[in-house]
């Protein structure tokens, strides 16, 4: 089933950025700058890219075109086909780990079975891959890709210093975002990213999921974490070792965040499993500060 593609932009949101739109599924960006035009993430499908390729038009054509895939999630790069050759794309070195583990391409097998709009797609990567951090100088902008690890390994977020703009992507997320795994060390990779989000002060922080721009969102995403570590820091080692915790009042997402208003059922089911996932990370970090004292 085809998912529809619209431009869109936040009361306030600076002009040269456009929100790329792929319905509730996932939001990419468009940041035009003196120089040439940026697209954060290329959708699903090569055919969502194209759709909002077209919608663009001389907005993304009338100078040259860099893309930035922010990780290696299906969402944000699997539209790639419909670049590649005709502008480089830039991901962090990490990403190629990712796009050359067996389980890439079991995922798009297994979504293509599923799905009949994955089958035009092919697993790109990136042309050019950094380290650390890397700056994009676009004359009027400047776009800093930051490493921003914990959500996923290869994940990068954008700051926009001029105009105080963070592209937080998948590292900030309303309500919440995931961790990456149930490795404590995921854990505080994530935690990490989202207090050096917070501490950028952004006036606007853009997600990729959520419909918002709130810093706020940061702020939330934050004590999430914070009240969860406390919550479970408070259990004995045989109710850490409960397998239904998530399902224990306190512990539960609605107990930890507010669910938005008009958020479906199937949506609140994928994050409580994100939040799952999150129990898990916290409940091994505090087994092993019991272990280690």
């Amino acid at each position: 089933m085809s998912v529809a593609v619209e431009l869109c932009s936040y009361p306030g949101l600076d002009d040269r950025i456009i929100i790329v739109r792929a319905g509730d599924e996932v939001d990419g960006v468009l940041v035009r700058t003196a120089r040439y035009n940026v697209l954060i993430d290329t959708l699903g499908t090569p055919e969502q890219c194209q759709m909002a390729l077209d919608l663009l038009g001389e907005k993304a054509n009338d100078r040259p075109l860099i893309v930035v895939n922010s990780h290696m999630d299906w969402d944000h790069f699997w539209g790639n086909a419909a670049i590649a050759g005709k502008a480089p794309i830039i991901a962090h070195a990490a990403a190629l780990e990712r796009l050359r583990d067996p389980s890439s391409p079991q995922t798009l097998s297994e979504k293509a079975n599923q799905d009949a709009r994955f089958r035009t797609v092919e697993l790109i990567g990136p042309d050019i891959t950094f380290s650390g951090s890397m700056v994009l100088h676009g004359g009027d902008l400047t776009l800093e890709l930051i490493h921003t690890p914990g959500h996923t390994p290869d994940h990068i977020a954008v700051w926009i210093p001029e105009i105080r703009v963070c592209l937080a992507v998948d590292a900030v997320e309303h309500p919440i975002p995931e961790v990456w795994s149930d490795n404590p060390d995921d854990l505080r990779l994530l935690c990490s990213s989202l207090k050096r989000i917070r501490d950028l002060k952004a006036k606007f922080v853009i997600p990729a999921h959520g419909m918002t721009s709130s810093p706020a969102t940061v702020d939330k995403n934050v004590a999430y974490f914070e009240t969860l570590a406390d919550r479970v820091g408070r259990l004995n080692e045989e109710q850490l070792a409960d397998q239904a915790l998530s399902k224990l009042p306190g512990l539960r997402l609605q107990d930890l965040v507010a669910i938005p208003s008009g958020m479906t059922a199937p949506t609140i089911e994928f994050y409580e499993k994100c939040h799952e996932t999150n129990l898990r990370a916290t409940v091994e970090a505090c087994k092993e500060r019991i272990k280690f004292g």
